[in-house]
């Protein structure tokens, strides 16, 4: 039988090992920008202006930057992505409505003519708004579900234990997400907006729920097998609920799969954000959220420790 708690160290090991690169971008970032992640400007306030061309074509990105590095724009500070084959969308800092116009003036003697579909502006004082509202969105999401699952799981034996292992192995996916957007902001100039919040908040639910699915079936054959030891409870509840895990979490990553492959720029990366918080939910919730409870039956942590008070005294 595969023995999944029995080396739940090494499964803690690769869990570290997946998120220190993404911890590690997030301090560069910072040391860079003051921030974690590169912020669109949902956050940090400006412009965004979406233009529609007479007919299709293949647009060069690259001369929208070098049209607003004219006006004084770091290659930074212009982002470009096409709409389909017929429109442009540029987010940049917040823009003045004379420069926006010399703007798409030269864009229109550089790109020829297009329609302005869309000129949104977001100052900087809106975009703090939205930063406080996210990090009290996912705070409050983490206290409701410690509460809801604590009082699930009333019947059983210490039931705070298993709200806060839920907690641990989602506050592990977040990680995973947030390192991935801090180490791809460092690669690819990806940006944390309003959808991407949305994409994080969808992860947490999805990584909570399959960690229920796991916890309810150890709950069921603590029940059931009385006298048996509890870690072999836990490792036979993560095996009978493995296939199920795994099949339900490939019907979503192919769906997500085709559209990352099909479904346009515009929001490829907030599917990816879903496919990787998906991948790391699942491993989390069979590899590392039931095994904490082994963890902390056991003691082991606070044996750990005074394993540690004790050896200066025996040396």
């Amino acid at each position: 039988m595969l023995d999944i708690v029995g080396k739940r160290y090494w499964y803690f090991l690769l869990s570290l090992i997946i998120i220190i690169p993404g911890l590690v971008a997030m301090g560069i970032t910072w040391s860079q920008t003051g921030l974690p992640f590169r912020l669109a400007i949902d956050f940090t306030g400006g412009t965004l202006l979406e233009l529609k061309f007479p007919k299709a074509q293949t647009f060069k990105t690259d001369e929208v930057v070098r049209v607003f590095g004219e006006f004084g724009f770091s290659a930074n500070e212009v982002h470009v992505q096409p709409a389909g084959n017929d429109s442009l969308i540029i987010r940049t800092r917040e823009l003045k409505v004379d420069d926006k116009v010399k703007m798409l003036d030269a864009l229109r003697k550089s790109m020829g003519d297009f329609v302005e579909q869309r000129a949104e502006s977001v100052g900087p004082a809106v975009g703090l708004e939205v930063t406080q509202r996210a990090a009290i969105a996912v705070a409050l999401a983490s206290v409701a579900i410690l509460i809801y699952i604590t009082l699930v799981f009333r019947h059983v034996a210490q039931p705070f234990r298993y709200g806060v292992c839920a907690i641990i192995a989602m506050l592990h996916d977040v990680l995973v997400v947030l390192g991935t957007a801090s180490l791809f902001g460092l690669l690819f100039g990806w940006e944390v907006d309003a959808l991407y919040l949305t994409a994080l908040l969808t992860v947490i639910g999805f990584s909570v729920h399959d960690t229920i699915v796991v916890f309810d079936r150890i709950r069921e054959n603590s029940a059931r097998l009385r006298g048996v030891a509890f870690e072999s409870v836990v490792n036979h509840s993560i095996l009978q609920t493995l296939d199920r895990s795994i099949n339900t979490t490939l019907t979503v990553l192919f769906t997500l799969a085709a559209l990352i492959l099909f479904g346009g720029i515009t929001i490829r990366q907030f599917v990816l954000t879903l496919f990787i918080g998906i991948v790391s939910g699942m491993y989390s919730s069979i590899f590392n959220a039931a095994p904490l409870l082994v963890v902390w039956e056991n003691g082991e942590i606070g044996k750990f420790f005074r394993r540690l008070r004790a050896r200066p005294a025996t040396t």
